[in-house]
């Protein structure tokens, strides 16, 4: 509650103009509570100033955008419960670098190693994270890991959200088309009544989602992505790699999109300008490798994805029968 009210602050704070006195807030959100506290944190965060006709702004429970991924039924019955989708995950469970943290942790508790697994480890490795993260304090099951034995814990975690949200299937970002055109159709609509002088009728919209929300809608735009896939034998290898979940997609993640009017610019094309920040800070376009783009050189750059990407088509499941793996 704390990250969210806070956020709603330093965005108000960085985007004034936005945020002032009587500006309309649209809100939505994952039917799940945890959302719908968060939507009503950031709301709270805002402060009595913005005008929401009304004392409580209503917030819209929209699934279907929030969620996207229950409503894929190909992501579901080809990744979500489809335990072979996993065998990356499952293999480094069972691989040196984690038997390796397996034998510490077992030395340090007293315990047989077979009384051990890698899900055991990882709550304990879950539990001393939680604790900092929430408490802010050092639980006493951080002191059975080294730096060393978290790289591999993060690493596993790693390769779960690869597989299992990021680029691992491609199913796992189409998904999110849904809502990334969603995103697209308010980003138009915007120019659209600024351009014929009328008030803008959403100027501020806020969706509050899942890490599951994020991580696929990011891999759709390319972002984080490293040369070769996170597999179980390249650990060492991926030291230096960009996917890194607990970074992408930390407690409180958010991804903004701001559209900018320009006056003074030399040509119509430049008019409308946009940048996105990830964590509030701003990540660099892959068509230009610039912080901030025109509008329509956005729109071009992504223009199969608001064409061709069919949310229904793409999570039907294929009506022949083969294998999961094969489909994937």
């Amino acid at each position: 509650r704390r990250d969210m009210e806070q956020l709603a602050r330093r965005l108000a704070a960085r985007f004034p103009a936005l945020f002032a006195a009587r500006r309309r807030l649209a809100l939505a959100s994952s039917s799940k509570h945890r959302c719908l506290q968060s939507g009503a944190a950031f709301r709270r965060g805002l402060g009595p100033d913005l005008s929401l006709g009304g004392d409580e702004v209503e917030v819209q429970v929209n699934d279907s955008l929030m969620r996207f991924f229950d409503h894929c039924a190909k992501f579901v019955a080809l990744v979500e419960e489809n335990d072979a989708a996993m065998c990356q995950v499952s293999a480094f469970k069972e691989g040196p670098e984690m038997k390796k943290v397996l034998e510490k942790v077992a030395s340090a508790l007293c315990l047989p190693v077979e009384e051990l697994n890698a899900d055991l480890v990882q709550v304990a490795f879950l539990t001393c994270s939680y604790e900092l993260a929430i408490k802010n304090v050092t639980s006493p099951w951080c002191s059975l890991f080294t730096e060393e034995d978290a790289k591999v814990l993060e690493y596993l975690n790693d390769l779960k959200q690869y597989w299992k949200r990021g680029y691992g299937y491609d199913i796992n970002s189409r998904s999110s088309c849904i809502l990334f055109q969603d995103i697209f159709q308010h980003l138009d609509k915007a120019v659209e009544e600024s351009k014929s002088s009328k008030p803008i009728s959403s100027p501020l919209i806020v969706q509050v989602g899942h890490a599951e929300t994020l991580q696929p809608l990011l891999a759709l735009m390319g972002f984080f992505k490293d040369e070769e896939p996170l597999l179980a034998s390249n650990f060492a290898r991926q030291a230096h790699r960009k996917f890194r979940s607990g970074r992408i997609v930390p407690y409180a993640a958010n991804l903004v999109f701001v559209l900018y009017h320009c006056d003074h610019v030399n040509a119509s094309r430049e008019e409308y300008q946009v940048q996105v920040l990830l964590n509030e800070s701003p990540m660099s376009f892959h068509h230009s490798n610039e912080t901030i783009s025109t509008y329509a050189d956005l729109k071009d750059y992504y223009r199969d994805l608001l064409e061709n990407c069919h949310f229904k088509e793409e999570c039907e499941l294929p009506k022949v029968n083969v294998t999961a793996v094969d489909e994937l």
